[in-house]
């Protein structure tokens, strides 16, 4: 279940927005302003903030990031406040949502905070197999290892988990650890005191303590740093955790699951992962099958993402045709489950008539063998394209560096949807340097995709 906090007044058309989100699974907090909504995030944490543009959003953010809370914040208002979002979306928040609500764009926000929301959709039995096996021990309170490709929709499971476990009437609490710096994990995971470090002005539940009673989910564990993975592992020995600054333990009870496209075993053998905890956290593990290995889901999901993005987009519901399905069929899905759901949500944008053709549906082109000219040919994460509408690298020359990356990193998150862990894949990247890429583009005006419908069009252009 999603935690909002929403920072203003709930009689107006943010009150509006929040029911919404509750009406759509979201549960949620209240501030009156910014100094409250500090002291409701030190001590219960959230996963979205919504905060009309009224508050000092600026103030907001770098507090946050003062006091090292992982928080992402939206600005609400009107489209006519332009100037107003600008300034907010300049100072760090992450999108502007447009009031009065709408609630497809509700139901995007959400989406884009918590992954997908419904339970896995399946049909091949390989995947059957899985869940089979992940009701079986749900139940019990065994930590699980949940594996699998990037893509492949190991939060989805964690939360199918959670759902059916004598938990589920708990939180749910995730944290990415290859999202934020080491500095931030430590006191995201364990909380910390009053004066623990510069920027702690009161004392704050970390991620163990908001999961009370419920599941804390540790995705891309392969990524966290040594040094936290002995304090990881004290605190799943011991189940208790010493925040930063504290004075004594503080015991916690919650079950752990952890996700990783990593070969943790591997890692374990180069010395870069902890034998110990990986024995811990590897009680159970669940291999999720990556979509090439399970094709009888290949078009139940695509009518499933089909059906979603109709409805979030107000159009027409449309069927696949034959030739379309026969495409999706004979695809790799190197991106699994996750480039599924960008390649329908293009697909149906872009759909003309009463289905879905062939013709809407823009996959990566995977080459089989190298090139027969010295012409480039297109990688595994390039659309399909014509050759005469690849554009030569010879084009390129007399432009900035920093502006042709610029261009590469706005062209790829376009490309994934606004989907900023896909883009940083595709491009080599860490998800923070993503991030920090992105913040600054936002500094110099520049249009950033995010949850689509997010920001009118020209939205930066006119404002700036």
């Amino acid at each position: 279940m999603t935690r909002v906090l929403v920072i203003g007044s709930l009689g107006g058309e943010l009150g509006q927005a929040a029911r919404m989100a509750q009406v759509r699974g979201a549960r949620l907090m209240h501030a009156d302003g910014v100094a409250s909504a500090m002291v409701r995030l030190r001590v219960d944490g959230a996963d979205l903030a919504l905060c009309e543009l009224a508050h000092d959003v600026g103030w907001l953010v770098s507090q946050l990031a003062e006091e090292r809370i992982h928080c992402p914040v939206i600005a609400c208002g009107r489209n006519v406040d332009a100037a107003a979002a600008v300034r907010a979306i300049r100072a760090g928040a992450r999108e502007f949502l447009p009031l009065p609500p709408d609630a497809d764009l509700i139901v995007a926000l959400l989406q884009a905070v918590a992954g997908e929301p419904e339970g896995p959709v399946h049909a091949d039995p390989a995947m059957a197999a899985v869940l089979e096996r992940a009701a079986q021990i749900a139940r019990a309170e065994a930590s699980i290892l949940i594996t699998g490709e990037s893509g492949t929709g190991k939060e989805v499971l964690a939360r199918h988990i959670h759902k059916l476990s004598k938990r589920g009437g708990g939180p749910f609490v995730a944290l990415n650890c290859a999202a934020l710096p080491e500095t931030l994990m430590e006191s995201e995971l364990f909380g910390h005191e009053k004066g623990a470090f510069s920027g702690a002005v009161a004392s704050r539940k970390g991620k163990f303590e908001q999961a009370e009673g419920g599941t804390l989910l540790l995705d891309e564990i392969g990524e966290m740093d040594p040094r936290l993975q002995a304090k990881l592992l004290r605190a799943l020995q011991e189940k208790e955790v010493d925040k930063l600054g504290g004075n004594a333990p503080v015991k916690v009870n919650c079950r752990i699951l952890a996700a990783t496209n990593r070969d943790l075993a591997g890692e374990v053998r180069a010395g870069r992962f902890r034998e110990d905890l990986y024995f811990r956290l590897n009680v159970i593990t669940l291999r999720l099958p990556p979509l090439r290995e399970r094709p009888g889901d290949i078009q139940l999901l695509a009518e499933h993402f089909a059906t979603r993005f109709a409805k979030a987009n107000g159009l027409p519901k449309r069927a696949l045709n034959g030739e379309a399905r026969l495409k999706l069929a004979q695809h790799g899905w190197p991106g699994n489950v996750r480039e599924m759901e960008n390649t329908m949500h293009r697909a149906v944008l872009l759909a003309q008539g009463e289905v879905i053709g062939a013709e809407a549906i823009e996959l990566p082109v995977v080459p089989s063998a190298a090139p027969a000219v010295a012409e480039a040919a297109p990688t595994s994460t390039q659309t399909a394209t014509p050759t005469s509408a690849l554009k030569p690298v010879t084009q390129l020359v007399g432009q900035k560096m920093e502006v042709v990356e610029r261009d590469l990193i706005l062209e790829t998150l376009t490309h994934c949807l606004g989907n900023r862990t896909r883009a940083a894949e595709i491009l080599g990247i860490s998800i923070r340097t993503l991030r920090n890429k992105l913040h600054d583009y936002r500094a110099q005006g520049v249009a950033v995709p995010g949850v689509p419908g997010m920001l009118p069009p020209g939205f930066y252009a006119q404002s700036a």
